[in-house]
């Protein structure tokens, strides 16, 4: 077992996710820019439920979680589960509504606008970073 920290230490802080940005080490990208993080049991309960859709530089990282569903909600979306180290272990693309995506081994689901798997070039086994 490794003392390493998980890859969401950083936005557990006092400033918390502002500022902060969620980064693909294989090609330095920047996946998202406005990260919303959803650790405690109301934020991962809400979710995305309610809103109209997600901005194209927005993550919502929703800790712990191995899996989501996407009832009710009104978009589609892109969706990568990652261990504690921030390893992509599944990548979900165009999730629509009314479906469910789980793995079975991650920490944490990461929601992402629908075809940000794509254009940011996303594999199983990168490892995402936040900076």
């Amino acid at each position: 077992m490794s003392a390493r920290p998980h890859f969401l230490a950083r936005l557990l802080t006092a400033e918390g996710a502002a500022g902060h940005r969620l980064v693909v080490q294989r090609t330095d990208q920047t996946v998202a820019g406005r990260i919303e993080l959803a650790h405690d049991s109301a934020t991962r309960r809400r979710g995305l439920l309610g809103r109209q859709g997600l901005a194209d530089d927005a993550v919502m990282i929703i800790a712990p979680c191995s899996a989501i569903h996407t009832l009710f909600m009104r978009f589609t979306i892109d969706v990568v589960f990652v261990d504690r180290e921030g390893r992509v272990l599944k990548l979900c693309g165009h999730l629509k509504p009314w479906r469910a995506a789980m793995a079975i081994t991650a920490f944490a689901a990461l929601e992402l606008a629908e075809g940000t798997i794509d254009r940011r070039d996303l594999r199983k086994g990168d490892q995402l970073t936040i900076f």
